[in-house]
């Protein structure tokens, strides 16, 4: 009757503490933070960055068109002798010319280096992509992770309450049995000070709690004084199977894709170095107006208008071995991108295969905790019967309730670390789910 009333107790407590705060999932924690994370939004703009920079103009691909217009004026003391022997001069003689029109060039050939560029501009845009993924999966851990923290937090804060209340009754039953001369003065106390130990461990796990919550809603990007209630069933995917995370680690993980991508542009940038070897064909064209006028000279004024056209082409012959330099600084890169695949290659498998030993172990220890948990729970309340009757002194069921909540708090622990286990494993390729 009196566990009944205790479980009705703390059902009362939380149903009235739950009025007026939102119910906060783990699945809607993770929507909220896509939403309002400021390194998914810097993320997300970096992105765009790259898609604006994607251009065929950015790349050199296409003509460009300037409107020109250039004065220039002159006042000179002037002297001149013509052929003739006469002698002619001024002061302050002006001259002025006046050019103005529209011109037009166009890199027609740069030895393929603008379709290098452009190429690498695309792949700058999967770059960018591979980075907000990588923003967004290390989020959703830091989330996920937190939110089970949480979890586990306020697991431990539940069983506290729980202890406080049979704490209480005990100190009930003491007083009862001392004002009958059935227990000293000393055993009210000592039940007196046990109690007093409760209330201080359950106020400092109630900060733990608020501190914790405060974080997600920093990671959330919101009020931080926001308070929610929190899911507290911690469900845990037991099917990891590690040959098929080794597979997608393999094509997913986003450090291992980017490292691959930085190695496609390092040879990209091979390629438009090479492009220096070959001419530069430019197309050049427009249409000019001018107008120049001379205070001293056999023209007086003149006017022009008209279309220009040409052609323009120019090779490198020699930089001071500059090219050949920068092709084999070029090549080097290349090599030390290789090298990188091949470790960050490594790293991840070796990641991966300790992480999965670690989500191996939590698994069991989960399972042992649980039963150990149940063991503890029937020793209480076969403890508290026996305290209740007097057959038991009050240390010995002191000793029986700091053993039930040991095993809660190390229950919980299991279930967090396997928890964080299973999120370490799914980051690591690159597959959150929840």
């Amino acid at each position: 009757m009196r566990r009944v009333l205790i479980s009705l107790y703390l059902v009362i407590c939380i149903v009235t503490v739950a009025i007026g705060q939102e119910l906060l999932t783990v699945k809607r924690a993770v929507e909220i933070a896509l939403e309002n994370n400021y390194d998914i939004q810097l993320s997300k703009n970096e992105l765009l960055v790259a898609k604006e920079n994607k251009t065929y103009g950015n790349a050199g691909m296409l003509p460009s068109a300037t409107a020109d217009l250039a004065q220039n004026n002159s006042v000179q003391n002037a002297t001149q002798i013509q052929n003739s022997g006469v002698e002619r001069s001024l002061d302050n003689a002006r001259n002025n010319n006046l050019t103005y029109g529209v011109n037009i060039g166009w890199t027609i050939f740069d030895g393929m280096g603008m379709f290098a560029r452009y190429e690498k501009l695309q792949e700058l845009e999967k770059q960018g992509d591979l980075q907000l993924k990588r923003t967004i999966l290390a989020t959703v851990g830091d989330v996920i992770t937190l939110y089970y923290t949480i979890v586990e937090q306020q697991n431990l804060l539940s069983a506290l309450d729980s202890s406080i209340l049979i704490s209480r009754e005990r100190l009930r039953t003491a007083e009862n049995r001392f004002s009958i001369g059935k227990a000293a003065k000393l055993e009210v106390l000592n039940v007196q000070v046990n109690l007093n130990e409760d209330l201080s461990a359950h106020l400092r796990q109630v900060e733990t709690v608020k501190n914790l919550k405060t974080m997600l809603n920093g990671i959330l990007a919101r009020d931080l004084d926001i308070d929610f209630i929190i899911d507290t069933e911690v469900g845990i995917d037991e099917s990891l199977v590690y040959g098929d995370l080794l597979e997608r680690a393999d094509l997913f993980n986003p450090d291992l894709q980017i490292i691959i991508l930085n190695k496609k542009l390092a040879e990209l940038d091979l390629k438009d170095i090479k492009s220096a070897r070959y001419p530069t064909v430019r197309l050049n064209g427009g249409y000019n107006f001018s107008r120049t006028e001379s205070s001293l000279g056999f023209v007086a004024h003149s006017n022009s208008r008209g279309l220009t056209y040409g052609l323009t082409a120019s090779v490198n012959i020699f930089d001071g071995l500059n090219q050949r330099r920068n092709e084999r600084i070029a090549k080097i890169q290349i090599d030390n991108a290789a090298l990188q695949i091949e470790q960050q290659r490594l790293a991840v498998q070796t990641g991966l295969k300790t992480a999965y030993e670690t989500y191996l172990t939590n698994i069991e220890l989960v399972k042992m905790e649980e039963k150990n948990e149940d063991i503890a729970r029937q020793n209480l309340d076969i403890t508290l019967a026996k305290y209740t009757i007097g057959s038991i002194s009050a240390v010995e069921f002191r000793d029986a309730q700091e053993n039930f909540i040991n095993a809660i708090s190390r229950f919980n622990a299991a279930q967090l670390q396997a928890k964080l286990s299973e999120i370490q494993l799914k980051e690591l390729v690159g597959q959150i789910d929840f």
